[in-house]
């Protein structure tokens, strides 16, 4: 019998391995949580045109938005582990999601195979300029002179999550006023119905270039060249680093040469000049992994949230 169950083994891993070489046959599907327009959206029909190019075969973004990205998480997580249906996703469903929410119907760590990291981005801490301040150190300073007195709004568990690191590293106390999407948010910090938010880049530079937000710092390691005047946020409070990611996944069981075929798909797409555009005017920057790595710091990240998260005292609801 051990000589049988060895022979099938053998079998089973080489007709896998010829499936991998002549992958893809047919069309593939990327999944996204995100709704048209949106910076993964962008991203995945970017790299969806450059796989296609490559391999001769349809790639086709399904968006499946709602629940927090759970609703595409959920339909990956159930679908065939061919490689033909995956997953670009951010830290929201990966690394946010199992510590904001009660019931998940996926989970993150068990339901998916790691392909590859695809890209990084900083957040930018803005205030609506009638707030007064100019700098991180005044911002602490007037908050610490009033405390819980200042609102932020959060369209995002990016944006919410990276204000409570915010507080908890400076020993203030901010109001949080949820919103369903950034873009409102945006709008009503603009118009002064809350006083600042750490939000994506491409929801942010446009409104700080017309003069209707100020950038107080980002939360990237050193500064970018996307915004040359705006110091790190790191620089009045070292330590501070905090941004999104975007990644992709294939459903658990996926066959690891098929994996490895992807993940060489991605490699490729992400360093051509149309892609990296893309990730660029949305202040992302291509972070290139292997099935391993992006397993590490997938675990590294959920780990990460659910601490900051805990230390809140933000409820699951």
């Amino acid at each position: 019998m051990p000589a049988r169950r060895t022979l099938l083994a053998l079998a089973l891993l080489s007709c896998s391995g010829v499936f991998a070489q002549s992958f893809p046959t047919r069309p593939i599907t990327i999944v996204i949580g995100s709704t048209p327009g949106s910076a993964t959206d962008g991203l995945a029909r970017a790299v969806a045109a450059e796989v296609g190019k490559e391999t001769g075969q349809s790639v086709i973004v399904d968006n499946r938005a709602g629940a927090f990205g759970s609703i595409a998480a959920q339909h990956v997580a159930r679908s065939q582990p061919d490689g033909y249906t995956v997953f670009m996703t951010t830290n929201t469903t990966q690394s946010a999601n199992p510590h904001l929410l009660k019931k998940l119907s996926y989970d993150p760590l068990k339901d998916f195979a790691p392909v590859a990291l695809l890209a990084k981005g900083p957040l930018l801490l803005v205030v609506n300029p009638k707030l007064g301040v100019n700098s991180i150190a005044e911002l602490v300073a007037l908050a610490k002179r009033q405390p819980g007195k200042l609102n932020y709004g959060s369209g995002s568990s990016s944006a919410q999550v990276a204000t409570e690191l915010f507080q908890q590293m400076t020993g203030t106390k901010f109001n949080y006023v949820p919103y369903k999407a950034n873009p409102p948010a945006v709008m009503d910090l603009i118009a002064g119905q809350t006083d600042l938010m750490i939000v994506d880049l491409a929801t942010t530079v446009p409104q700080v270039k017309a003069g209707k937000l100020k950038a107080l710092g980002l939360s990237s390691p050193g500064r970018l060249s996307l915004m040359p005047g705006v110091p790190a946020i790191s620089e009045a409070l070292p330590g501070y680093e905090f941004g999104y990611w975007n990644a992709l996944y294939a459903p658990a069981g996926t066959p690891a040469p098929v994996v490895q075929k992807l993940n060489a798909l991605m490699r490729k797409a992400m360093q051509t000049a149309a892609v990296r555009g893309v990730a660029e005017q949305s202040g992302m920057e291509t972070a290139l992994s292997s099935p391993e790595e992006m397993n590490r710091f997938q675990i590294a990240e959920y780990e990460r949230w659910g601490k900051i998260i805990k230390t809140a005292g933000i409820q699951p609801e």
